[in-house]
């Protein structure tokens, strides 16, 4: 034991250099050293490495050496036994509010507009950040959440029903991250909170036979005229509506980016989507108003606002939203034509099927939702609201 001494080893050359008990110096060629305890436990041969010399002197080397010794006496490994104490001390560092922002960075390629709008964070933000933010993650019980959600649980049920998703997803990210967290906290505070009381209510909307009143007093060739007019037409959300850019436009094709559209995995499932004449003409009407390349601009930077358009409709004494005419769309397309189930599902590009049967099935049907796309745009504008025969596909 002590072979080594503190002036010695400043001129030890490249090599291993045994200090006894197992504790050795291995000098590089470069001349610098590291510590390195060999041990033996459970029937294994270890190397521990007990850092740099001459950041780590002899003496605290032996030191350290001695506290590994001692743990290898009770069974336990000590590698494994400081990388528990490391993980630890590493959940006592992390604030949930550090874990969320993490969480939301590794996601945000997957979310609309890279979650720039916000809607991601802000029911945690909002209701669960204030309350719980400044605390390590590792230290926060069901209870703690259950706390924190009961408040807003019945009162604001979807909101509280979207953070506590959003909390599962960050306790899974912290665990990946190899924090001491309990994965089954948020799932427990549910349990805890019980059932919410709150009776989904769909977004209102306009019959469609009442429609073309509501179309025709959109007479301005505004920004917010003319928006409205392109989401009755397309039955579009209110996103790629209003982030239309001018490039996307091909005639009497749109080509709505797939990071535009809800529910489109990976940025290059783009949506086609056909254009009426009237939706051509809105487009013809909307591009000198056009600003930075996108169709519909305010005259400040940036693009229209959602807001905009629903307190439009708000102020025209009207209960519906904008994102109700998809519903006008959906309910004139069963009623009034024999569209086919798939097809009726693409005019309103959502995911109908399973995904084997989409994966044999690799076609948008443009051309019949071009056809159903004319008879709307006639229907909106007062023309016909007669049944609709689709055509025939050829070739």
């Amino acid at each position: 034991m002590y072979k080594l001494t503190a002036i010695g080893i400043k001129s030890l050359p490249s090599g291993k250099h045994e200090d006894g008990g197992g504790l050795r110096i291995v000098v590089s060629k470069s001349g610098r050293g590291k510590w390195v305890l060999r041990y033996t436990c459970y029937g294994q041969r270890r190397e521990m490495g007990l850092g740099q010399h001459p950041a780590v002197s002899l003496k605290q080397a032996r030191e350290a050496a001695a506290d590994a010794r001692a743990i290898i006496a009770q069974d336990i490994d000590p590698i494994t036994e400081r990388s528990k104490r490391r993980t630890a001390a590493l959940s006592n560092r992390c604030l949930l509010s550090d874990v969320v922002q993490e969480t939301f960075e590794s996601r945000k390629t997957e979310l609309k507009g890279d979650g720039k709008a916000g809607r991601w964070l802000s029911p945690i933000q909002l209701h669960v950040l204030p309350k719980l933010g400044k605390r390590p993650i590792a230290q926060i019980t069901q209870g703690d959440i259950r706390d924190t959600l009961a408040p807003i649980w019945h009162a604001k049920a979807d909101t509280a029903r979207k953070a506590l998703n959003r909390l599962r997803l960050v306790y899974r990210h912290a665990a990946a991250l190899g924090l001491d967290v309990d994965l089954q906290a948020p799932d427990k505070a549910k349990a805890l909170l019980g059932a919410q009381n709150h009776v989904a209510k769909h977004i209102p909307s306009i019959a469609w036979p009442d429609v073309p009143d509501f179309y025709a007093g959109l007479n301005q060739n505004t920004p917010t005229h003319l928006a409205l007019r392109l989401t009755i037409l397309t039955g579009l959300r209110s996103f790629p509506i209003r982030n239309a850019h001018l490039d996307e436009f091909d005639g009497d094709v749109w080509t709505v980016p797939g990071v535009k559209m809800k529910g489109r995995r990976g940025k290059e499932v783009n949506f086609r989507m056909p254009l009426s004449r009237e939706a051509q003409h809105v487009i013809y009407l909307a591009r000198p108003l056009a600003r930075d390349g996108f169709l519909f601009a305010p005259t400040r930077k940036g693009v229209i606002s959602d807001m905009t358009l629903s307190q439009y409709m708000k102020r025209q004494g009207f209960e519906a939203r904008p994102h109700g005419f998809r519903a006008s769309l959906r309910n004139w397309l069963a009623e009034c034509t024999d569209a086919p189930h798939e097809v009726a599902e693409a005019m309103l590009a959502h995911t109908a099927d399973s995904q084997v049967v989409r994966a044999y099935r690799r076609t948008d049907f443009l051309e019949q939702r071009a056809a159903l796309t004319e008879r709307w745009a006639e229907h909106c504008i007062g023309q016909s609201g007669a049944v609709v025969k689709l055509p025939l596909r050829t070739g």
